[in-house]
């Protein structure tokens, strides 16, 4: 199957270098609308759907496969090599910046740069790191999700996006939820919270910005110092918002960060 067909990619502007926008669990490349028009004008910008979500073809799921970030990584290394490309700008959320990270690590010839939204190597708690959750708390979320598919996308929607005093934000996060295929929603959300790719971290060879919020339930500030401390060439930024989903609810102070490091 083509690849570029499987995975729904689309291609915006024309500029010399080119950026590839990666999204977190649950996300289409819709969740990118609103950086998208700023960054086409400078960027030729390569966007994609995760299989099973968007308009990607939920037919070539292969549950073997896509049993870690692993299966997950091949594919976005398959639409680079796909599309010829070279010197890559990856920007990556949540869960879609660890599988940024795993792919610079696999391929580092292809990337330049390596831009991280809320990332997180690890969402449960362990002895010396604090990841956000209790394991009791992903499999609480877990069975909600087989029991309740429906709920769960309303009620983690808002727990995602934080911004209690924009509900229009969360339903519409919630509508992408609802739009993905559920059986592999379910899957995709057992290898994102289950992960653990803490000693990856040490073995990226890019430079790297990282962005966190400064009140995101997803990721907390803890993890960001952690990264900071794990990644060799690590710049840390705070942005002042809350909520896990920066480029949707900040997209301007999200832009500004991106541009700047970009042109450093």
């Amino acid at each position: 199957m083509d690849v570029l067909k499987r995975n729904n990619v689309r291609v915006l502007g024309h500029g010399s270098r080119t950026l590839v926008l990666v999204n977190g669990f649950g996300c289409d490349q819709s969740i990118w609308n609103a950086v998208t028009p700023v960054l086409a004008k400078q960027f030729r910008v390569v966007l994609f759907d995760q299989i099973g979500a968007g308009d990607s073809d939920s037919t070539a799921y292969d549950p073997a496969k896509y049993a870690s970030l692993a299966g997950y990584t091949q594919d976005l290394l398959e639409i680079c090599r796909q599309l010829q490309l070279s010197q890559v700008t990856l920007i990556g959320h949540s869960v879609g910046a660890m599988i940024c990270l795993l792919a610079t690590i696999e391929a580092p010839e292809l990337f330049r740069q390596l831009l991280l939204l809320c990332p997180s190597p690890c969402y449960t708690n362990h002895p010396s790191y604090h990841g956000g959750f209790e394991q009791a708390d992903i499999d609480s979320m877990l069975a909600f999700m087989e029991t309740d598919f429906v709920g769960w996308a309303d009620s983690f929607a808002h727990f995602v996006m934080g911004t209690p005093d924009r509900p229009s934000l969360a339903m519409e996060l919630a509508h992408r939820f609802c739009r993905n295929d559920p059986f592999i929603a379910k899957q995709f959300a057992r290898v994102t919270f289950t992960a653990d790719n803490r000693n990856d971290l040490q073995r990226v060879p890019t430079p790297c910005l990282l962005v966190q919020c400064a009140q995101d339930l997803i990721a907390p500030l803890e993890v960001g110092s952690y990264l900071l401390a794990s990644i060799p060439r690590a710049t840390l930024v705070t942005l002042p918002v809350s909520g896990h989903c920066p480029h949707v609810s900040a997209p301007l102070q999200t832009l500004t960060v991106l541009q700047s490091f970009m042109a450093a």
